[in-house]
């Protein structure tokens, strides 16, 4: 029997409580070589919802596994369909003010990179350049059998031609843009192969029981090992593709930075952790910086 990856996290040891106090965060950046890393949190003010925050999708919603979906063509069947519905509400999200700040300290030279556990695009679409992926993304398709890669949007073309009709009303969104539907709404979806090879496709993004990328992760540790100090903004770092980065900062002697309203799994390698909400929070870091936050996203394709 697999065991299911890790999902949720318990604090088993006295974390040191939340603070409001954002001067050690502009300082940070003030100094510049700041190295973001953003999850889930840093999305929910754009209505995606995060997975393990208040009233977060996990409280209803086991994410796909790789092993599910490589191992059963139903389990296909319902990813792509829940997926497909999702995809119209998901694409259509746009960055909020924490990403418009984040990409603010990007033009302003304070940041030496932004990697993202999200699979939502949205930092790119607020401006920031260079965002490593951690996760994958959900523009992105991907075939298992000759690896070619297609754009998400010509999918949903080629779905919504294949599945005339299909308007399930979904109970909810999820972080992976999968939206809840019940088995009897998707058991007549059709799913389609790859136009090359006739493969199996699948979103390019990083599912739970899937391994990142190696090279991925080693470019990331690089960027950790030339930063200044980490700053993780909307992240429980449950789970280790996000923690063992802020691990190899805090025994680098790297200060870690946290802002995230509830406790994470890496608090007790922190500095601090601010309890707000990110947009509210990066926008008054802005302020104390002086840094101008441009209200206009780019247009997402």
């Amino acid at each position: 029997m697999r065991m299911r990856p890790t999902l949720s996290w318990t604090p088993t040891e006295d974390l040191p409580p939340g603070t409001t106090d954002l001067e050690p965060v502009a300082d940070a950046l003030g100094a510049g070589g700041v190295l973001v890393l953003s999850g889930a949190g840093i999305s929910t003010e754009s209505g995606i919802p995060d997975y393990r925050g208040e009233g977060g999708s996990l409280s209803r919603h086991t994410p796909m596994t790789y092993q599910e979906f490589t191992g059963s063509a139903q389990a296909r069947r319902r990813y792509w369909a829940r997926s497909h519905l999702g995809w119209r509400t998901f694409g259509r999200a746009r960055p909020n003010a924490g990403h418009r700040a984040v990409a603010a300290f990007g033009r302003h030279g304070l940041l030496s990179g932004v990697i993202t556990q999200n699979v939502d695009s949205l930092h790119q679409a607020a401006g920031s350049e260079g965002v490593v992926e951690l996760h994958g993304s959900l523009d992105r398709v991907v075939c298992l059998g000759c690896g070619a890669f297609s754009p998400r949007g010509e999918l949903a073309q080629r779905l919504e031609a294949a599945n005339p009709g299909f308007e399930p009303v979904a109970a909810g969104i999820n972080p992976d843009g999968d939206a809840d539907l019940t088995d009897e709404q998707v058991k007549d979806f059709r799913v389609l192969p790859c136009v090359i090879c006739g493969g199996v496709l699948k979103p390019d993004v990083v599912f739970f029981g899937e391994a990142v990328p190696p090279q991925r992760v080693e470019y990331c540790r690089k960027l950790v090992r030339e930063a200044a100090s980490l700053l993780v903004l909307g992240s429980s770092l449950t789970v280790m593709s996000g923690l063992r980065f802020v691990r190899q900062a805090a025994d680098a002697g790297k200060p870690v930075l946290i802002v995230n309203r509830d406790q994470t799994r890496g608090d007790r390698h922190a500095v601090t952790r601010v309890a707000l909400p990110l947009g509210r929070a990066l926008t008054a870091v802005a302020g104390l910086l002086d840094i101008p936050i441009d209200g206009q996203a780019t247009s997402r394709t």
